[in-house]
């Protein structure tokens, strides 16, 4: 018993140093047009890894340019993000950001990286708890802040066919004209129904609110909310696909996302067995 405790205050101690690591130096960046996700609790097994592509196209965005930064208008954006497992509670993974449009082509956009932790199941909360932070560049000629950091709390819930998710993430710009603006308030939530053991359909929505200690007037918040529908397939795969609609004047009006992943395990059979 006593060596079941001080193993779960050392699981304690690390999600402690964790959140108050991020609390203290807190800064971010949304995520933008690039990786738009809803996070589930749960990290990927130790000695496992997930590939994804997150696909997403602009169909009527913003048109002109905006200090700088090329307009969102017809921009597809392809991610490559690979997540390792490393333990039963722990994490990391990593972005590249990549854009294409006419008269840019094909370009790099920049790279994040994301450590996440979460409660073990051994724990037996009653609802799934992690803690993802992402640090990372994007170049100025698609978003004025370069450096940032972003800090996701993670809570969901399966209940029958339902499934319910909240990512409350805070933002803050390490390099950029954001890095005054102090802390910034990005939250996103699914709500998702079992119609069989192979289709699900749900809501997904996503917002910037600006300053947490001073929200900002709906014209300039970001509000995008998407119609969402997950194909489980295979434990092997993860396929996503949504139609999303901006509700503000400062969000692109329309996009078009999917989300393609595939598990590698890379523990032999004998020992699965």
């Amino acid at each position: 018993m006593s060596r079941m405790i001080r193993r779960n205050s050392v699981r304690w101690c690390v999600f402690a140093l964790f959140v108050a690591f991020g609390l203290c130096a807190l800064p971010a960046m949304a995520q933008g047009n690039y990786e738009i996700q809803v996070y589930g609790a749960d990290t990927i097994a130790p000695k496992s890894t997930m590939v994804e592509l997150h696909s997403n196209f602009t169909p009527v965005g913003q048109k002109k340019f905006f200090d700088g930064v090329y307009p969102t208008n017809h921009q597809e954006h392809e991610t490559l993000e690979i997540t390792q497992g490393i333990n039963d509670w722990s994490e990391i993974g990593f972005y590249v950001f990549t854009s294409l449009q006419d008269g840019h082509g094909w370009q790099w956009v920049g790279d994040h990286i994301r450590p996440r932790v979460r409660v073990p199941d051994s724990w037996h909360w009653p609802v799934g708890v992690s803690l993802s932070t992402e640090v990372g560049y994007q170049r100025a000629v698609y978003s004025q802040d370069t450096w940032t950091w972003e800090i996701r709390p993670i809570i969901d819930k399966s209940a029958g066919r339902w499934y319910f998710a909240v990512n409350p993430a805070l933002e803050r710009t390490w390099h950029g004209p954001d890095v005054v603006q102090g802390i910034g308030f990005s939250p996103a939530a699914k709500v998702g129904y079992d119609f069989t053991k192979v289709v699900s359909g749900g809501l997904e929505y996503y917002a910037d609110y600006g300053r947490i200690t001073a929200v900002s007037a709906l014209h300039d918040q970001q509000q995008q909310l998407f119609v969402v529908t997950d194909l489980n397939v295979s434990p092997k795969w993860e396929i996503n696909i949504g139609v999303g609609v901006g509700a503000t004047a400062s969000t692109d009006h329309w996009m078009v996302k999917g989300i393609l992943g595939r598990h590698f395990s890379w523990v032999k059979q004998s020992q699965v067995d």
